[in-house]
């Protein structure tokens, strides 16, 4: 009998310890497991991050070199010729629109603003004074055209657009001292003048405000 029961408790000992080492096994089964996938996961993550930061490298350099290219039939005037004073009265500018001189104290809203009735142009070359780029156009300008610049306008800082009915070309874009007029909203040069001239170096003012001034309303 005492052999018997040494037998058996040996053999409980023998199970149990067998699967302490099945657990002992498994555990180690996982932790390789979860080691390798975290491995891919973590793996997977570099590349993608890396993917994206060379797919952004590549866009700055493609839109580094679109600005550094000439804009075709862009018109600029010295801005040491552009008068910079405040007046509370009507100016009398050469160009429609302006591209800068003498203006109201107060500067248009334009952080991508965008107004369906002209503005008046002593506020406007205020925003242009403090590096905003001014879309302008016509009524022989295409509604789709509108309508898709009127997009561009509203998801960018130091941007307005406003109709203006006597200027020359259909779609104008203008900025302090620099202007061009375009044939439609996906004209190259719409995205060199956006890029060169917001905030660009013809600004008299960088930085300066382009929220809490005439709403136009």
């Amino acid at each position: 009998m005492a052999s018997s029961r040494k037998n058996t408790a040996a053999d409980r000992r023998a199970r149990i310890e067998a699967m302490r080492k099945a657990e002992a096994s498994r555990e180690r089964r996982n932790r390789i497991i979860t080691i390798s996938v975290s491995g891919v996961v973590v793996a997977g993550l570099v590349g993608f991050g890396l993917f994206v930061l060379n797919k952004e490298n590549e866009e700055d350099k493609k839109a580094e070199a679109l600005k550094a290219q000439p804009i075709a039939s862009e018109q600029t005037w010295d801005p040491k010729k552009l008068g910079r004073t405040h007046v509370d009265k009507r100016v009398n500018y050469p160009q429609k629109p302006p591209v800068g001189g003498d203006h109201h104290q107060a500067w248009m809203n334009c952080n991508g603003d965008v107004y369906k009735e002209s503005i008046p142009n002593e506020n406007a070359v205020h925003s242009l004074e403090h590096g905003a780029v001014w879309v302008t156009y016509n009524d022989k300008a295409p509604k789709a055209e509108v309508e898709k610049l009127e997009k561009r306008v509203k998801k960018t800082p130091y941007s307005m657009m406003s109709p203006v009915g006597d200027q020359t070309g259909a779609i104008m874009l203008t900025a302090w001292g620099k202007q061009v007029t375009v044939d439609n909203a996906a004209d190259k040069r719409v995205e060199q003048f956006f890029g060169k001239y917001i905030q660009g170096p013809q600004t008299p003012e960088p930085g300066a405000a382009c929220v809490n001034g005439v709403t136009g309303k």
